[in-house]
């Protein structure tokens, strides 16, 4: 049989063969991002991103101790804005229906970490009453915005999302 022969013979072979069912592949994890309205509007980033996959990965963007309305409570106090900190992550946890309890990650900058951390610590405390998150506090010279003394990131892991509206 000549090569053309045997190709022919291949050919036929390969289309006579049934086709394998493939299993379709996963879905891509879809990023949300989300803006409370319980936290000022932010420029030029967002406050919750939701990834949502087996569970979802919640990493809120850092917050400052702004009120909602962009306006530091009590400028140089840094217990006041370390509350108000955890106010908007208190809101931006519940705008994805999650909770301290939920938190597995805070990043903290502060601006004299001797003097703040402490302090930081108390806040904390009065929000996050299970077994704190894996933390990284860092000292900085300056924030972003004027007048800010710190600012927390904080990254949440949940179970699947429940249905539309409806927070456990």
């Amino acid at each position: 049989m000549t090569h053309v022969g045997w190709l022919l013979v291949g050919a036929l072979v390969l289309a006579a063969m049934p086709a394998q069912a493939q299993a379709p592949a996963p879905a891509a994890p879809a990023p949300r991002f989300i803006n409370p309205s319980g936290i000022g509007a932010p420029r030029g980033y967002s406050h919750v991103v939701e990834v949502t996959g087996p569970g979802r990965t919640i990493y809120i963007a850092g917050q400052l101790g702004y009120d909602p309305s962009g306006k530091v409570p009590e400028p140089g106090d840094f217990r006041a804005q370390a509350t108000q900190v955890f106010e908007n992550l208190k809101s931006a946890l519940g705008g994805v229906c999650a909770r301290f309890e939920n938190v597995v990650k805070l990043n903290i900058f502060l601006t004299d970490i001797r003097t703040q951390l402490p302090i930081f610590r108390e806040v904390r405390d009065k929000y996050v009453t299970t077994a704190p998150p894996a933390s990284t506090a860092l000292e900085i010279s300056r924030l972003a915005r004027e007048g800010a003394l710190l600012e927390v990131e904080a990254v949440a892991a949940l179970p699947p999302a429940v249905a539309s509206g409806e927070c456990r």
